[in-house]
């Protein structure tokens, strides 16, 4: 189990680097961020002041080298580097001309608010976390029973009725779902449903109170993220459950004279469960760093529409932070994902 860890965050780091020179070779071919951030009426003494605040004037090449220097565990700064207070590290070693911080990854801040990269993920990824976890949920409770109604009912109206519709949620857009959700429960049917088109988990209070929680805007945003893996596993488990209804341990259950009920959940369905851990973990990852355009159309606050909004400012730190970010995530479940299929399946672990 070591040396799979082990080779699994070997090919993390060798993806986070990927990512990192494919972002920054991408950012080469667009306008220049001291040309968004400035403006036409800048003076000239103004741009050189923000373009040597935040290392533009340096070539391409170091400036890549000092970002890959900032995420770095162990770093290296010259004691006229302004980061060498910013990044919060502990000084493990002195040269003649600087030091070597211990510290964690550093994302830098925002072209555009001057925070802390850092702080921006964390204060967005709780909104991305509950909107993924609660739109999986959802999925779950009405996706594997269905598929279990559908295998035990196999050729019947309600099966090709079940099978149909759930194809369909597979084949739909995710921003088209969520489109047509917002329009229909948050505009058209607003009335009836006491649903808003948009909204964050936070919102204002009007009366300048402070903030409070709206758990209503969670609904819409979780149902459309959460129709394409509701429709996977009515589909997923509906076919694991037809093969494993007609193997032999189950017509010997059934000839014992066993109750249905029990034969279905207690000796069919965990059966079944592998190939759905191996699914449950695949969407959990995709929906905490897919969800972008729905955050965006519900105009929910976390981690895709800081992206997008990040995108559309030309703001260099935050983009690379949430894709670095999501990419981690992304990882990180994934291998958790494997080891507990390991775990379940006792010909993985002692092969």
């Amino acid at each position: 189990m070591r040396g799979f860890i082990a080779g699994k965050l070997k090919f993390l780091l060798a993806v986070l680097l990927g990512l990192v020179l494919f972002i920054f070779t991408l950012f080469m071919a667009l306008p220049s961020p001291e040309q968004i951030l400035t403006g036409q009426r800048s003076d000239k003494a103004t741009t050189n002041a923000i373009v040597k605040d935040l290392g533009l004037d340096k070539p391409k090449w170091e400036q890549l080298l000092l970002y890959i220097n900032d995420l770095s565990p162990l770093s290296f700064y010259s004691h006229e580097s302004p980061r060498i207070n910013q990044t919060g590290g502990i000084s493990v070693g002195h040269l003649k001309s600087g030091k070597i911080l211990l510290k964690a990854p550093y994302l830098r801040t925002s072209f555009q608010s001057k925070k802390p990269v850092s702080e921006m993920i964390s204060d967005a990824f709780t909104g991305t976390l509950i909107l993924a976890t609660t739109s999986l949920f959802f999925a779950l409770i009405i996706g594997i029973p269905l598929g279990v109604f559908s295998a035990i009912k196999r050729g019947s109206a309600a099966d090709n009725i079940i099978v149909a519709i759930s194809a369909a949620g597979i084949s739909l857009p995710a921003f088209f779902s969520a489109m047509l959700i917002a329009w229909l429960f948050g505009f058209v049917w607003r009335h009836y449903t006491g649903l808003e088109m948009t909204g964050s988990l936070w919102e204002v209070d009007p009366m300048g109170e402070g903030r409070y929680l709206a758990w209503k805007n969670l609904i819409l945003p979780s149902i459309a993220l959460g129709l394409r893996p509701l429709a996977v596993f009515v589909q997923l488990t509906r076919n694991t459950m037809v093969d494993i209804l007609y193997q032999d341990f189950i017509r010997t259950a059934r000839a014992k004279g066993l109750p249905e009920w029990k034969l279905i959940w207690v000796h069919a369905f965990p059966n079944a469960v592998n190939p759905l851990v191996t699914s449950i973990g695949g969407w959990l990852s995709s929906l905490l760093a897919g969800s972008f355009f729905t955050e965006y159309i519900f105009n929910w606050k976390g981690l895709g529409k800081v992206a997008i909004d990040a995108l559309q400012n030309s703001d260099l730190p935050v983009i690379m932070g949430t894709v670095l970010f999501t990419a981690i995530i992304f990882f990180f479940v994934n291998l958790l994902t494997e080891m507990c299929y390991i775990w379940l399946d006792p010909r993985l672990r002692h092969g």
